[in-house]
């Protein structure tokens, strides 16, 4: 089987299974079970506190002890057991606990999605700039289609999204098996004990220049939680004055308007980081978030719609250009021998830190413009695009990088 096809295929599962909970699992918990804001907060946020540390150690075990795609496996196995068991779960403190244990076998997965791809693509000798980002919108593919079969099958609400979601799982760590082998390093020379540990990878915050990338990485990883965290339940408070319309009944849908966009914009990366190169096409990212935030504060299910449509669709270049171009500039800066420990860094400053930071400090953004239960939508979403804006300033200044267009042609080391 065409090896391309066969991680089309990891990376289809690897996102259907997340897409089948992340944007609706709030809904749930705000609706059917009963829990307070705080109490959805601190669920989320347990997939910044996992990835903290799991990526991380994850990352090492795969560089120094065993097979990348075995490690992806076994993860996935114990994510489709702990998806059944919380489909069961209505109390607090145990789902809390459930859904922390997923964070922890879910994130690390993430990254050693993207190194598995990466090292199996390199020994193939494939230019990985080039080839991946097509492979890659497969997960988003993935995604979109998860979410669209919860919405449209009325399980936005229901335990069923976690039924699916583990179903996708033990398909997904089965097949891991059947990948083609990414060993640990064999490396020979002389190593110091941060070295064997893994811990490696943080020597990259020597380099001024990757020091304030991983810094604004963590920044714009908050911004990312926002719109998973409060996006749906802001269309559901739409109910009150909007009811029966297509954006407040199908929220869900139309928030994988979303990634649809992403599939699109993913195709562009290669184009915009050889022409562009990484500081740029960050900026672009920075941009789109302040729009993306700003259109959410002006647009409504009715006469508005239309701007939240175009949130939905810049979405696409504030993800990407981030998300997938961060990953594959990381990829380039750190050695083969440091790969997932690298990756799995740049998961921790994003998904890990940024989103501890994005959860809570939504949350306190949220509460404080909420009276008698009435949030005051319109400036949340500018507070936001005002946190963005910020954001893309201080990177212009800070990030120093010069461009060489000749120099991106692979990642190859």
């Amino acid at each position: 089987m065409n090896i391309k096809f066969r991680l089309i295929v990891l990376n289809f599962l690897e996102f259907f299974a997340w897409g089948a909970w992340l944007l609706s699992a709030g809904a749930y918990m705000y609706i059917t079970l009963k829990f307070t804001g705080l109490q959805i907060g601190a669920v989320y946020g347990t997939l910044g506190l996992a990835s903290l540390f799991m990526p991380a150690i994850m990352g090492i075990v795969a560089d120094k002890y065993l097979n990348a795609e075995r490690v992806f496996g076994l993860s996935h196995l114990i994510l489709g057991v702990l998806l059944f068991w919380i489909s069961g779960v209505t109390d607090f403190d145990t789902f809390y606990i459930i859904i922390f244990l997923i964070s922890m076998f879910y994130m690390p997965t993430i990254a050693l999605d993207n190194s598995i791809s990466y090292a199996i693509l390199e020994k193939k000798g494939f230019d990985i700039i080039k080839v991946f980002p097509p492979i890659r919108v497969w997960g988003t593919v993935g995604f979109i289609l998860a979410a669209w079969i919860v919405d449209m099958s009325g399980w936005k609400i229901g335990k069923e999204q976690f039924l699916v979601s583990a179903i996708a799982s033990i398909v997904l760590g089965i097949y891991s098996f059947t990948l083609p082998a990414v060993k640990p390093s064999s490396s020979t020379e002389k190593k110091s004990i941060v070295q064997r540990l893994g811990l490696d990878a943080f020597s990259l915050f020597k380099d001024k220049k990757m020091a304030v990338f991983f810094i604004f990485s963590m920044l714009l990883g908050a911004a990312l939680q926002v719109t998973n965290i409060w996006g749906v339940p802001f269309l559901e408070d739409f109910k009150v004055n909007f009811a029966g319309y297509f954006a407040v009944k199908h929220s869900l849908f139309l928030m994988t308007l979303s990634q649809i966009s992403e599939t699109l914009f993913i195709l562009t990366i290669p184009f915009f980081l050889k022409k562009f190169g990484i500081k740029k096409v960050m900026l672009m990212s920075m941009l789109a978030w302040v729009l993306r935030f700003g259109f959410f504060g002006i647009g409504n299910p009715g006469g508005g719609l239309i701007f939240l449509i175009l949130s939905m669709i810049i979405y696409g270049m504030a993800f990407d250009f981030f998300n997938i171009s961060g990953s594959l500039f990381v990829e380039k800066e750190s050695k083969p021998s440091m790969r997932s420990s690298a990756q799995g860094l740049f998961m921790l400053m994003t998904n890990g830190l940024g989103a501890v930071l994005g959860a809570y400090g939504s949350g306190f953004i949220v509460d404080l413009f909420t009276q008698n239960g009435s949030k005051d939508w319109q400036t949340i979403w500018f507070i936001f695009a005002a946190y963005a804006l910020v954001i893309t300033i201080s990177f212009a200044i800070l990030f120093k990088y010069k461009h060489n267009p000749n120099a991106i042609k692979n990642v190859n080391h």
